[in-house]
């Protein structure tokens, strides 16, 4: 009788189950907390603190310009991609940031000076450097049919970081700032410390272009120059009003309090520089970049065949869920609802809720497909500002705190349940499909691109809906944003054109 080979299963036993930190989820899991806490303090701890320290408003708003890194992050995104090493540049990021908040528990940042700007603006530059490493790592390190599920955890979990902002809020309350700033920095370094013990990522690709001659045929085209300073002049336009606001250029001031300056001169820079983009990749002498370490990226997507088309799809598709999105908080205050309403109902139920359809459209983008997922979620994701638009026609305006009638409530409630329930359905499908098309050996900067251009378009979005739902009145304008989630399926030949591609690459 042989005796059984050890470590081998039974027969009829069920096979030992992998251990939690052996399962790609878990890192993704963990990956994405990561790259959602810095946001959550940037938003969250940073006005507070700074303002209970007596800084004026005006300056504390000047703060928010450090944030434009994130809108900029693909300018660096190359660097990242061609020097690998994914997870370093994720641990290093994470301990960066943890320094920036011990750096705020010694009371260095009592005194309102240069250092502060220092310390927030590298606090910005670490973050978006961490979402670039972690995107990239997370491309490389699924399946494609792993990424439904995947960006249900993706979406979970990064806002599951940004409450535990909130958190570290709440403490500084409790324990003082000090200490609070302790416990975050403390969360930085672990997280420092465990993506380290990650999966390693795949070899680099070697290129046989070097940067030198990427560069020397970078300066021979021009169109390539104008058409990235077009898109960064776009992009960092908003920075335009309160640099002027403070060196008192009252003509700029004016300028910015018209529709044409704030609005379109910024968003006609951005397509202007995008199709210049997309002109100079497909020009013979930009061919020669293709295998560039830096430029070889950009070249190589914005290149193919229905680009453009991709690009437009890109900030087409969750336009009308951006669009109703940053004026769904107003709508309740000027229903009557409290803060405490707010927070409860739309903000921790809406984020259980968005955290589930995260998890259900993973699941189906998982057992559908992508194309499937994109069109039959996106169509839930439009139906539901259906039930805002209702709402905000039948439901009247009340000053906050006012008594407000069961079945107002209830239709209110229920039209916040729908939309961020059915809005992590449509967001774990779009992800998908901006991971999907990404080159696997350029994933670092083609999804910084890509993200950024939907970034762009949800910025865009939020400042079109307050013009919007002020001269339409919130029932119309909600309705409005319904039919803008349709041009994009327009695209959808192109899209399925583009996912076939990718699948066969």
């Amino acid at each position: 009788m042989t005796s059984p080979t050890p470590g081998a299963t039974a027969p009829g036993a069920l096979p030992p189950a992998t251990p939690v930190y052996k399962r790609k989820l878990f890192w993704v899991a963990l990956l994405y907390f990561s790259e959602g806490l810095p946001l959550g303090v940037f938003f969250d701890i940073f006005p507070v603190y700074f303002r209970q320290q007596g800084v004026n408003l005006a300056d504390i708003g000047l703060l928010s310009l450090l944030g434009l890194a994130w809108t900029v992050k693909f300018l660096w995104a190359p660097a990242i991609d061609w020097a690998r090493h994914h997870r370093w540049w994720v641990s290093g990021a994470n301990a960066g940031m943890a320094c920036v908040m011990w750096f705020f528990a010694l009371g260095s940042a009592n005194v309102f000076g240069p250092w502060v700007w220092v310390a927030i603006g590298l606090f910005t530059v670490f973050s978006a450097t961490n979402d670039i490493a972690t995107d990239g790592y997370t491309i490389e390190l699924l399946d494609r049919r792993e990424y439904g599920m995947a960006n249900g955890f993706r979406i979970g979990f990064y806002r599951v970081g940004m409450i535990f902002a909130g958190v570290v809020l709440i403490m500084s309350g409790w324990l003082g700032w000090s200490a609070a700033y302790l416990v975050g920095g403390a969360v930085f370094a672990c997280n420092a410390v465990m993506a380290l013990f990650a999966p390693p990522e795949g070899a680099r690709l070697s290129t046989p272009g070097t940067l030198a001659t990427e560069f020397r045929l970078l300066r021979d085209q021009p169109l390539w120059i104008a058409a990235l300073a077009l898109v960064l002049i776009g992009l960092l336009w908003p920075a335009l009003a309160p640099i002027a606001k403070v060196a008192g250029w009252s003509a700029v001031a004016e300028w910015n309090k018209t529709w044409w300056f704030k609005g379109a001169i910024p968003v006609g820079l951005m397509f202007l520089g995008a199709a210049l983009m997309v002109t100079a990749a497909n020009h013979p002498r930009a061919q020669l970049m293709r295998e560039g370490p830096v430029f070889g990226a950009w070249v190589e997507l914005l290149s193919r065949p229905g680009m453009i088309a991709i690009l437009v799809f890109i900030l087409l598709f969750k336009l009308g869920d951006a669009s109703m999105g940053f004026m769904v908080k107003p709508f309740w205050v000027d229903a009557g609802f409290t803060n405490q309403q707010i927070g409860l109902v739309s903000v921790q139920l809406g984020l259980a809720l968005s955290i589930a359809g995260g998890l259900l459209g993973g699941w189906y983008v998982d057992t559908r497909g992508i194309f499937r997922g994109l069109w039959v979620l996106g169509i839930w994701q439009a139906v539901s500002n259906l039930g805002y638009a209702f709402a905000a026609y039948v439901v009247p305006r009340a000053a906050q705190g006012s008594d407000i009638a069961m079945a107002d409530q209830l239709m209110v409630y229920s039209a916040s349940a729908v939309e961020s329930f059915t809005g992590g359905l449509g967001t774990g499908a779009f992800l998908a499909f901006l991971m999907a098309i990404t080159s696997r050996a350029k994933a670092t900067t083609e999804y910084a691109i890509l993200s950024s251009i939907f970034a762009f378009s949800r910025a865009v979005a939020g400042w079109a809906g307050g013009i919007g739902a002020q001269e339409m009145g919130y029932a119309a304008y909600f309705f409005l944003t319904f039919w803008l989630s349709f041009p994009a399926y327009l695209l959808l030949p192109q899209v399925r054109r583009m996912l076939s591609d990718a699948e066969a690459r």
